[in-house]
């Protein structure tokens, strides 16, 4: 049953904001990847936030298997089940005995 979702990548472009600073464009210029064969878990439970209004924030952990190597970056987004999550932190790529990656896991969190 393992490494048997599928999630898409989305990486932001570049736009100019109203005084011509560049700022990450989510919309019409982001790239979208779907990758099959990866393993999304939940990682250490959910916890909320009611000081200014109500906010849930879940973490889950992404695995690729043996030998995959992922195209994903800690200023990515990566959707699945219809939410979308942020990278959070670095991505890790596990190295293989000999070279090469063994696997790569990244940490995602869920706003709600």
């Amino acid at each position: 049953m393992l490494y048997q979702q599928s999630i898409t990548i989305v990486r932001p472009g570049t736009a100019a904001d109203e005084y011509g600073n560049s700022k990450d464009d989510w919309g019409a210029g982001a790239t979208r990847t779907t990758v099959e064969g990866v393993n999304v878990q939940p990682m250490g439970g959910s916890s909320e936030d009611t000081e200014d209004k109500q906010v849930i924030v879940t973490g889950w952990r992404l695995y690729t298997p043996r030998g995959i190597d992922l195209d994903l970056r800690e200023t990515d987004r990566v959707e699945a089940w219809g939410t979308t999550m942020q990278v959070v932190g670095k991505v890790a790529r596990w190295p293989a005995p000999g070279g090469g990656v063994h696997h790569v896991e990244a940490d995602l969190q869920e706003v709600d």
